[in-house]
């Protein structure tokens, strides 16, 4: 333990919603203040944090003030202008590092990252322009998922294309983006794998949860998931896999399709995870606490799952159903101050032990 960082540092985090926010509570119960860097007005997170900065990412003389009141700078998203990235590490160590940013603020970079490692996924090729996407297609086939490759979460980015005939219309709704067409996945169920690496090498990972999405967002995540033990194996494995080529320190999550004969990679987050928030009541070190112990040099925490738990987001006006929750004695309720209730927007989430 003599590379922990001491008692009372500070932990910068890039990002200043629900997850910056719950990182920051983990960080308090650990002895540290955060102070989190964030573009917006009034994030979730300065509710709880030490200090906020409110500066653009292109405000260089920002970052370096954030960056000489920090020991240790980590973010709660993965998309962070590089060059703001840039001028960070040269004042403090970033952790994860740069190279798992690298990998998934770009789908066709981290699709080649991982099949260079041996896993699945989809099938997939760059698309330019209508050229590229109408030969994509020809080879890929429909129904094909054309995505942005940089910028997209929750569903948005995305266009599901059916027909050929529908490639300009869908290439049209990018707006001119770069973008990546991925062959459809047949799977009968998606799962994630929540995954910590230590400045030691070391590897903690979390069981396997099922996630059910709705309009392309994440409504639920149920553990024990329902697969085989030989699935929830070789997810934890995958995920390990990942970890350590990327010489990754921090909790990641890891997203996959289950098929009938092989578990297929949809997407990395170099980042605490929504699917990874029933490790709140269902696990003595919680992803958040995982987080903070691996990028300040601690000892991984014990990963094992102690109840059986389904972590449900409470969406735009779903907020409204928290008295009624929380007359359930087994809910472990988690707001996250957001004023505004908007149609898709996460506004807290519920954990329900059984």
């Amino acid at each position: 333990m003599s590379d922990v960082l001491p008692q009372g540092s500070v932990i910068g985090i890039l990002g200043g919603g629900q997850l910056g926010r719950m990182l920051s509570v983990a960080a308090s119960r650990l002895g540290y203040k955060t102070h989190i860097y964030e573009p917006g007005a009034n994030p979730p997170a300065a509710d709880v944090a030490h200090a906020v900065t409110t500066a653009p990412y292109e405000d260089a003389a920002a970052l370096r003030a954030f960056a000489g009141a920090v020991d240790v700078i980590t973010y709660e998203f993965e998309n962070i202008p590089t060059s703001a990235l840039d001028l960070l590490e040269s004042l403090k160590p970033i952790r994860p590092n740069r190279r798992a940013l690298a990998a998934s603020q770009d789908r066709l970079v981290e699709k080649a990252f991982l099949n260079d490692l041996g896993l699945a996924t989809a099938p997939f090729a760059a698309v330019d322009d209508l050229e590229d996407l109408r030969e994509a297609l020809a080879e890929i086939g429909t129904p094909a998922i054309l995505k942005t490759r940089r910028f997209g979460y929750d569903g948005k980015g995305q266009v599901l294309i059916e027909s050929t005939d529908q490639a300009e219309a869908a290439l049209a709704e990018l707006n001119g983006a770069p973008a990546i067409l991925e062959g459809f996945v047949d799977f009968f169920k998606e799962i994630s794998v929540i995954g910590a690496r230590g400045l030691d090498g070391s590897i903690s990972c979390y069981d396997p949860g099922q996630n059910k999405h709705e309009g392309g967002i994440l409504r639920t995540t149920t553990v024990p998931a329902a697969i085989t033990d030989m699935q929830r194996t070789d997810a934890v494995l995958l995920a390990a896999k990942i970890l350590t080529k990327l010489d990754y320190v921090g909790v990641m999550g890891v997203e996959l399709f289950v098929t009938r004969d092989q578990l297929i990679v949809n997407e990395i987050a170099p980042r605490v995870h929504n699917t990874g928030h029933w490790t709140q009541a269902g696990c003595t070190v919680d992803q958040f606490e995982q987080h903070i112990r691996a990028i300040t040099g601690w000892t991984l925490g014990d990963g094992a799952r102690y109840a059986d738990v389904e972590m449900t987001n409470l969406i735009g006006e779903d907020v409204e159903r928290v008295p009624q929750l929380a007359r359930e004695s087994r809910n472990q309720i988690h707001l996250y101050g957001k004023a505004e209730v908007k149609p898709g927007r996460k506004m807290g989430h519920v954990n329900h032990v059984f």
